[in-house]
């Protein structure tokens, strides 16, 4: 048996009594949490880290992703992600790449950070930077209040209507919606700002040289950072056979990125031609690809994707293929909607082919549906994330930001509209829902 301490029990201050409460501060949360002030719900915000924007702005990762369809003729997604380039433009703080299917818009994530603070605050939401989600308190499974805790101690904040934004679905897992973890999960990245990282070079570097420096074979990407020359946002390594939803995994996985991108400048400066070389930050988690996917009303398929099926609750519309990272050897597969895939096998060969015959006409675009975000199990939680109701296929194709963007606003939206059916997500009318966000800016197609 697990040794034990017992904690007494304890009067828990309340920090916030709201109408809507998100626990997750990535970009999805905050959009979540500006749509639904937009339309007068009080809300609060819940983030662990020291900044708001997740992956984005904490891990690096600055692409977002192309905002038109495949044939780039229609344009598929506005909203707030149309809102805050706008606002990233005006400080030069955005590199676009038309007619890019790989990188639509480059960021800088510093300016990001600043950006998502204001909008924060421009909506008078509760927000709480430095909190970590602990966890809820239920009645005949419904979420009374979640309990949170920063350097004030433990805490609880009251709403009616509760979206997870977590990322790993702590609050659904809680709240005991199902889920599944997959055998062979995507491997994380830790990604890194670096000074005069080589080029095209790089990857030869890797391969000959790899393995005196206890690096697998493994293959990445890199990118610049708008208004910084010569600095590069690197993310050529994964961390494989990882769980991060485990804590103690969590814990080995950040080492071991870390313990990575040190070997890989190690090599650089040893084989390489890089002077000016330097190593300029580290990000302040690691970028989590995969973890908890739930069982939710509908569950997304790879046809459903890869066909562009249509659904009368659409919240969402994406046109970024099928991209599967292998758990292990560095490898991916991308499917596109015109048919055609790429393997990209251990040790960098490229393999073209097709994942079904030609046709006459291709879907340009693919959809989410809204039930992908609600279930039975809790009827006033909603998930807005990479942890929605999905299978592998669909997953590699909708995790990437701009496509759970578009679910943050949804989200935010529909707990706004559940507040007058009881705060019961699963009966908001799917017409208003997609009015609502049309209304508000959203591309409703």
């Amino acid at each position: 048996m697990t040794d034990v301490i017992r904690e007494p029990a304890r009067d828990v201050p309340v920090l916030a009594d709201v109408d809507v409460c998100v626990l997750g501060g990535s970009c999805t949360g905050v959009f979540a949490a500006i749509r639904a002030a937009r339309l007068g719900a009080s809300v609060a915000l819940v983030e662990r880290q020291n900044a708001f924007g997740g992956v984005a702005t904490s891990g690096f990762v600055n692409i977002w992703h192309s905002m038109l369809d495949t044939e780039f003729g229609q344009r598929i997604m506005a909203g707030l992600t149309e809102e805050t380039l706008a606002r990233l433009r005006r400080r030069e703080a955005v590199f676009e790449r038309p007619n890019n299917p790989s990188a639509g818009n480059v960021l800088n994530t510093a300016e990001l950070k600043t950006e998502l603070d204001e909008l924060v605050l421009e909506h008078g939401i509760h927000h709480f930077l430095h909190t970590s989600y602990c966890a809820s308190q239920l009645a005949d499974g419904v979420i009374q209040a979640v309990f949170v805790e920063n350097k004030d101690g433990r805490g609880a904040i009251r709403a009616r209507v509760f979206i997870d934004a977590t990322g790993d679905g702590d609050v659904a897992a809680h709240a005991g919606v199902p889920f599944a973890v997959a055998d062979h999960l995507q491997p994380p990245t830790t990604c890194a700002k670096v000074q005069n990282f080589p080029g095209g070079g790089f990857r030869e570097l890797y391969r000959a040289h790899r393995e005196e420096f206890g690096l697998a074979k493994d293959s990445g990407w890199q990118g610049a950072v708008p208004g910084v020359p010569g600095l590069v946002m690197v993310a050529q390594t994964h961390v494989f056979g990882v769980d991060c939803s485990d804590a103690t995994q969590l814990t080995a996985a950040e080492i071991e990125g870390r313990r990575q991108m040190r070997a890989m400048m190690d090599l650089i400066r040893r084989y390489g031609d890089a002077p000016d070389l330097a190593l300029v930050e580290l990000p302040s988690y690691i970028g989590i690809r995969e973890t908890r996917r739930f069982h939710t009303d509908h569950i997304l398929t790879e046809e459903e994707v890869l066909w562009g099926k249509r659904f009368p609750d659409a919240i969402a519309n994406g046109s970024y293929r099928v991209d599967v990272h292998h758990p292990s050897g560095g490898g991916f597969l991308f499917k596109y909607l015109d048919g055609t895939q790429l393997d990209y096998c251990d040790g960098g060969q490229r393999i073209s082919g097709r994942w079904r015959p030609e046709t006459a006409e291709n879907p340009t675009f693919y959809q989410i549906p809204y039930r992908t975000m609600t279930s039975a199990a809790c009827p006033n939680l909603l998930l807005a994330g990479r942890m929605i109701g999905t299978d592998r296929g669909a997953f590699g194709a909708v995790r990437v930001m701009v496509n759970l963007n578009q679910v943050g606003e949804a989200a935010g939206v529909a707990a706004q509209l559940a507040l007058a059916e009881n705060g019961h997500v699963r009966e908001v009318c799917p017409d208003k829902l997609r009015a609502t966000l049309a209304a508000g800016g959203s591309a409703v197609l």
